[in-house]
């Protein structure tokens, strides 16, 4: 039971909370540190969103902290609210971030890096791609490895099929719990193409859920619409790293189609036990994505031969399979209403600020009318599924 010291306790001491959505802040060398001497200078120190020397400053006196129970007991008494980025508890320290979860109330918490999948993947050497996944997933197993409720999110590139079920096999003998995979091709590939298929099959075997999350594939803007003649305007947190209003406008759109092609390229039919989240992207436009699913379904149903051979209606794989983190401040209550209750993720991003400083109380505030059988549902149950449980 959680203690009625936690954060969740505030709102509802006797539901259960899980998680979807929290990262680790890495520090410059945290990627290295993780990789194959063969690989471990090509990879190179992370940039960490470009922030240079102040990210310098602030990782020094984040790890300076660590010494002072003074200014630690500050971060407890109000763990949600105290601070964010690398100054949070339990931000980069894995015996902190245990503490942070006691406080936080919550029961299992999926954790992502922040910086250092997003890099490696950008190049097209597939050594660095693969290199650095074994690193990053190196990273996060040890990161996750000493509390069972901290479930370490491996990343997966798809280039190349074989050395996929290689690092899928060392990364899960290893701990790892859920695979972050770029909403993109896989290559030159549908990630609904049959060579892709042993990858899948892996996942479903081993239990383990892909996850799609904001940063690979996902930045999908031609650079050419921030071309409006003025100065750049900041992103939403006030610095250049990292939304601005158009990215936003178009960010589910790359999950859209990755989905897509899971649906009617038939991976979703082939595959009945695979789970996928879509984490961080928001889900304001689930509602509106599942009816154009099924018009596509029934306007290509004759003409297009995959979908003729699928033998649900589209939207029923989606729910069937798939599980969304809607952002803080949008209207879940209304998203409950629209589609069902079996959708939907609580998420705090936790340590980053786009969580808020009260997730649970901003989504609250959108759950009037809402049963509780449905606010369990999407504060624990809806993750348990996502995850095998």
């Amino acid at each position: 039971m959680t203690s009625d010291k936690a954060y969740s306790a505030r709102f509802s001491p006797n539901r259960r909370y899980n998680d979807a959505d929290s990262h680790i802040m890495e520090t410059f060398d945290w990627l290295k540190s993780y990789a194959d001497p063969s690989i471990r200078e090509r990879i190179g120190e992370l940039a960490l969103g470009g922030a240079g020397s102040a990210a310098e400053k602030v990782i020094s006196a984040a790890v300076a902290r660590l010494e002072d129970k003074e200014k630690t007991a500050a971060l407890e008494a109000d763990v949600i609210a105290s601070a964010k980025g690398w100054q949070a508890l339990g931000a980069f320290d894995s015996t902190e971030r245990a503490r942070a979860l006691d406080l936080l109330g919550f029961d299992k918490q999926l954790v992502f890096s922040t910086f250092a999948a997003t890099q490696f993947l950008r190049g097209n050497d597939p050594d660095i791609r693969y290199g650095g996944a074994r690193a990053h997933n190196r990273g996060m197993a040890e990161f996750c490895g000493k509390d069972p409720r901290l479930i370490a999110v491996g990343s997966l590139p798809l280039d190349d099929t074989a050395r996929s079920i290689e690092e899928l096999d060392v990364a899960l003998a290893e701990g790892v719990g859920a695979f972050w995979i770029a909403a993109a091709p896989a290559g030159d590939r549908s990630p609904g193409h049959p060579d892709l298929d042993p990858v899948w099959a892996r996942l479903c075997e081993a239990g383990v859920p892909a996850v799609l999350h904001i940063g690979q594939g996902t930045r999908v803007l031609p650079p050419a619409y921030q071309n409006h003649g003025r100065e750049k305007a900041k992103d939403w947190l006030g610095g250049g790293e990292n939304l601005r209003v158009l990215d936003y406008m178009v960010l589910p759109h790359a999950s859209e189609m990755f989905l897509s092609a899971l649906v009617f390229h038939g991976v979703l039919e082939r595959f009945p036990k695979l789970k996928i989240g879509v984490i961080e992207l928001g889900a304001g436009w689930v509602p509106t994505f599942l009816t154009r699913l099924d018009m596509a379904g029934k306007f290509f149903r004759k003409s297009d031969y995959m979908v003729g051979e699928l033998n649900l209606t589209p939207s029923d794989y989606i729910r069937r399979q798939v599980r969304f983190t809607p952002f803080v401040g949008e209207d879940v209550g209304s998203l409950i209403r629209a589609t069902g209750p079996e959708l939907y993720l609580f998420s705090s991003d936790y340590p980053h600020p786009e969580g808020s400083r009260d997730p649970i109380g901003k989504f609250e505030q959108t759950l009037d009318g809402i049963q509780e059988a449905e606010k369990d549902a999407f504060y624990f149950s809806n993750f348990e599924y996502l995850i095998g449980n």
